[in-house]
Protein backbone atom coordinates (compact mmCIF):
# COMPACT_ATOMS: atom_id res chain seq x y z
CA UNK A 1 0.00 0.00 0.00
CA UNK A 2 2.79 2.39 0.92
CA UNK A 3 4.73 1.67 -2.29
CA UNK A 4 1.69 2.25 -4.49
CA UNK A 5 0.98 5.62 -2.87
CA UNK A 6 4.60 6.65 -3.45
CA UNK A 7 4.47 5.47 -7.06
CA UNK A 8 1.18 7.28 -7.73
CA UNK A 9 2.43 10.48 -6.09
CA UNK A 10 5.66 10.36 -8.13
CA UNK A 11 3.66 9.85 -11.34
CA UNK A 12 1.30 12.71 -10.47
CA UNK A 13 4.19 15.05 -9.69
CA UNK A 14 5.90 14.06 -12.95
CA UNK A 15 2.68 14.68 -14.89
CA UNK A 16 2.19 18.07 -13.23
CA UNK A 17 5.76 19.06 -14.06
CA UNK A 18 5.32 17.91 -17.64
CA UNK A 19 2.17 19.98 -18.12
CA UNK A 20 3.60 22.98 -16.31
CA UNK A 21 6.91 23.16 -18.16
CA UNK A 22 5.59 22.55 -21.68
CA UNK A 23 5.03 25.59 -23.86
CA UNK A 24 2.43 26.27 -26.50
CA UNK A 25 3.76 27.11 -29.94
CA UNK A 26 1.79 28.69 -32.78
CA UNK A 27 2.86 28.92 -36.40
CA UNK A 28 2.74 32.33 -38.09
CA UNK A 29 3.31 33.26 -41.71
CA UNK A 30 6.48 35.43 -41.71
CA UNK A 31 5.56 37.12 -45.00
CA UNK A 32 2.58 38.84 -43.38
CA UNK A 33 4.74 40.24 -40.60
CA UNK A 34 7.40 41.49 -43.02
CA UNK A 35 4.82 43.18 -45.25
CA UNK A 36 3.27 44.87 -42.20
CA UNK A 37 6.70 46.12 -41.15
CA UNK A 38 7.39 47.54 -44.60
CA UNK A 39 4.13 49.52 -44.58
CA UNK A 40 5.16 51.64 -41.57
CA UNK A 41 6.28 54.91 -43.15
CA UNK A 42 4.76 57.51 -40.86
CA UNK A 43 7.47 57.58 -38.17
CA UNK A 44 8.97 61.05 -37.72
CA UNK A 45 12.63 60.41 -36.92
CA UNK A 46 13.53 64.10 -36.73
CA UNK A 47 11.35 64.69 -33.68
CA UNK A 48 12.75 61.58 -32.02
CA UNK A 49 16.33 62.68 -32.62
CA UNK A 50 15.68 66.24 -31.43
CA UNK A 51 14.05 64.97 -28.23
CA UNK A 52 16.97 62.59 -27.74
CA UNK A 53 19.41 65.44 -28.26
CA UNK A 54 17.59 67.59 -25.73
CA UNK A 55 17.62 64.78 -23.18
CA UNK A 56 21.34 64.20 -23.77
CA UNK A 57 22.04 67.92 -23.32
CA UNK A 58 20.06 68.07 -20.08
CA UNK A 59 21.75 64.98 -18.67
CA UNK A 60 25.23 66.14 -19.58
CA UNK A 61 24.56 69.59 -18.09
CA UNK A 62 23.31 68.06 -14.84
CA UNK A 63 26.30 65.72 -14.77
CA UNK A 64 28.75 68.57 -15.30
CA UNK A 65 27.14 70.69 -12.57
CA UNK A 66 27.19 67.82 -10.08
CA UNK A 67 30.75 66.97 -11.09
CA UNK A 68 31.99 70.51 -10.51
CA UNK A 69 30.28 70.71 -7.11
CA UNK A 70 31.75 67.38 -5.98
CA UNK A 71 35.18 68.39 -7.29
CA UNK A 72 35.00 71.64 -5.30
CA UNK A 73 34.06 69.79 -2.12
CA UNK A 74 36.82 67.22 -2.60
CA UNK A 75 39.33 69.98 -3.37
CA UNK A 76 38.46 71.89 -0.21
CA UNK A 77 38.63 68.70 1.87
CA UNK A 78 41.99 67.88 0.27
CA UNK A 79 43.43 71.31 1.08
CA UNK A 80 42.17 71.27 4.67
CA UNK A 81 42.97 67.64 5.45
CA UNK A 82 45.96 66.07 7.12
CA UNK A 83 48.53 63.93 5.32
CA UNK A 84 46.63 60.67 5.81
CA UNK A 85 43.37 62.31 4.76
CA UNK A 86 45.05 63.70 1.64
CA UNK A 87 46.14 60.19 0.66
CA UNK A 88 42.59 58.95 1.08
CA UNK A 89 41.16 61.85 -0.93
CA UNK A 90 43.61 61.07 -3.73
CA UNK A 91 42.26 57.52 -3.80
CA UNK A 92 38.69 58.80 -4.11
CA UNK A 93 39.57 61.41 -6.72
CA UNK A 94 40.95 58.93 -9.27
CA UNK A 95 37.65 57.08 -9.93
CA UNK A 96 35.84 60.41 -9.77
CA UNK A 97 38.06 61.93 -12.45
CA UNK A 98 37.69 58.81 -14.61
CA UNK A 99 33.91 59.16 -14.27
CA UNK A 100 34.05 62.81 -15.30
CA UNK A 101 36.13 61.93 -18.36
CA UNK A 102 33.66 59.18 -19.29
CA UNK A 103 30.70 61.51 -18.80
CA UNK A 104 32.17 64.24 -20.96
CA UNK A 105 33.39 61.75 -23.56
CA UNK A 106 30.04 59.98 -23.79
CA UNK A 107 28.09 63.21 -24.05
CA UNK A 108 30.52 64.46 -26.68
CA UNK A 109 30.14 61.29 -28.71
CA UNK A 110 26.33 61.45 -28.46
CA UNK A 111 26.33 65.09 -29.54
CA UNK A 112 28.65 64.31 -32.47
CA UNK A 113 26.42 61.47 -33.62
CA UNK A 114 23.31 63.64 -33.25
CA UNK A 115 24.86 66.49 -35.23
CA UNK A 116 26.03 64.05 -37.91
CA UNK A 117 22.54 62.55 -38.10
CA UNK A 118 20.75 65.90 -38.22
CA UNK A 119 23.35 67.78 -40.21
Amino acid sequence: MNKTIKAISVLLIAAMMLFTISTTVFAVDPNGIISNMNNVNNVDTNSISTIGGQIANILSTIGIIVGVIVLLVLGIKYMMGSTSEKAEYKKTMIPYLVGIVLLLGASGIVKAIASFKLG
